[in-house]
């Protein structure tokens, strides 16, 4: 896949890698046990001797690989391990890789249930300290003697904010610390987190890749980039395996065997075909986006708004620098507050729902929906206000969508 561009090599990696009868794309394996004709090699399966096998669906099945192997080559990386749900894959790497008494140092803008996961990790001992990781000197001065991993997130959700990724990346790979870049908003359409010296890269395949809102799944993607041979938190059964394979090993097996965290066969191959057009709809969403956030910027009922594309977001000069666009992700909020209920009411294409990255524009208002339980001293903390609203662009006509905004927002007089 690699010898042909993004799309190419999507569309026609199954037929070129090879499928039963020549199908054109990787057929939907449903089969929960693999048998073996010899069981030296179901051994060698077990033990990790022989490659290519399948013992059991917890942990795999053809049709989970070859979406594996989809989004290895999108992400330029070594190996994925894909989950059920990207909340799970997240979960995944932070549990096995971390220990208790371990120091994990995130950007301060993440996604809520990421920020309500940092919560359980230091109910099981792992410190973590959230920061401003626009300025990688932030980063730095919370690195301590027991740091062993940074995580962020390219575009923050719903704030926009994105992280010093190339500061950050360059910190890491001094300090020797698992650089853990997650690329849903972005997706490897518009960025690859390894230009910029990440370790890992994790997708919500639910959202961008998938794009449709009919399927779950989550990734984890492994960029080669990392020393696993020096990383401590290496449990010994894996270190027979070579260094470069040690995290994503140890990450498939506590993840999926032990946590059993499994993305299905169905829902591989529906994610598997929605991504034969993610560069498609993703230069689409994205030109919505700007064209909405620029209509909404010029709009006399808008107070402010959220687009990395706008030239007066902070960070848009990194943006241009290392994203092929700007997503589909932006936030606004009304000059009148209290009217926001009104106007959202009053579209009729957005959808009114939880979700991102779908065909359809969805909307949201953030505070009392998806940060509620984080509390208004987070939100404050992450500049959420009371009357944000957030907004996933879809592929509609922008015609269509500037004129619903303008007929709506004639209510937030």
């Amino acid at each position: 896949m690699s010898k042909h561009g993004f799309t190419t090599g999507i569309v026609h990696g199954d037929r070129i890698a090879g499928t039963e009868h020549g199908g054109v794309r990787q057929p939907i394996h449903t089969s929960v046990q693999y048998g073996f004709e010899r069981v030296e090699d179901l051994i060698g399966v077990f033990q990790g001797t022989k490659k290519g096998g399948f013992n059991y669906a917890r942990q795999g099945t053809p049709t989970t690989a070859a979406l594996e192997r989809k989004i290895t080559s999108l992400e330029g990386g070594t190996g994925t391990v894909c989950f059920s749900t990207g909340m799970a894959a997240i979960t995944a790497t932070f549990l096995t890789l971390l220990r208790a008494g371990d120091h994990l140092v995130s950007s301060r803008y993440v996604f809520g249930n990421t920020n309500s996961l940092f919560g359980t990790l230091r109910t099981l001992g792992v410190e973590v300290t959230t920061v401003d990781a626009s300025d990688a000197e932030n980063v730095k001065n919370a690195i301590q003697p027991n740091t062993r991993m940074v995580f962020v997130e390219t575009i923050a959700n719903p704030g926009t904010q994105i992280p010093d990724l190339q500061g950050i990346g360059a910190l890491c790979r001094e300090r020797g610390l698992v650089y853990v870049v997650d690329n849903t908003i972005t997706s490897p359409a518009l960025f690859q987190p390894k230009a910029v010296g990440a370790s890992l890269v994790i997708n919500s395949l639910t959202k961008t890749i998938a794009g449709h809102g009919a399927a779950l799944g989550g990734a984890v993607t492994d960029t080669g980039l990392f020393d696993w041979s020096a990383y401590p938190n290496i449990a010994d059964d894996y270190r027979r395996s070579p260094a470069k394979d040690q995290g994503l090993l140890q990450i498939r097996k506590k993840g999926l065997r032990d946590m059993g965290a499994s993305l299905s066969s169905e829902q591989a191959h529906a994610i598997a075909m929605g991504a034969e057009t993610l560069a498609l709809r993703v230069k689409q969403s994205s030109d919505n986006a700007l064209a909405l956030a620029q209509f909404l910027e010029g709009h006399e009922a808008i107070g402010k708004v959220f687009y990395p594309g706008l030239k007066s977001h902070p960070q848009y000069e990194v943006a241009q620098a290392l994203f092929k666009g700007a997503s589909w992700l932006l936030s606004f909020e009304l000059l009148n507050a209290e009217r926001m209920i009104d106007v959202v009411n009053a579209l009729k294409l957005p959808i009114k729902a939880t979700g991102l990255g779908d065909t359809r524009t969805l909307i949201i208002p953030v505070a009392p929906t998806i940060f509620f339980e984080a509390g208004a001293q987070t939100r404050k903390a992450m500049g959420i206000s009371d009357g944000m609203l957030r907004l996933s662009a879809g592929i509609e006509d922008i015609d269509d969508l500037i004129a619903d905004f303008s007929q709506a927002l004639k209510l937030a007089a």
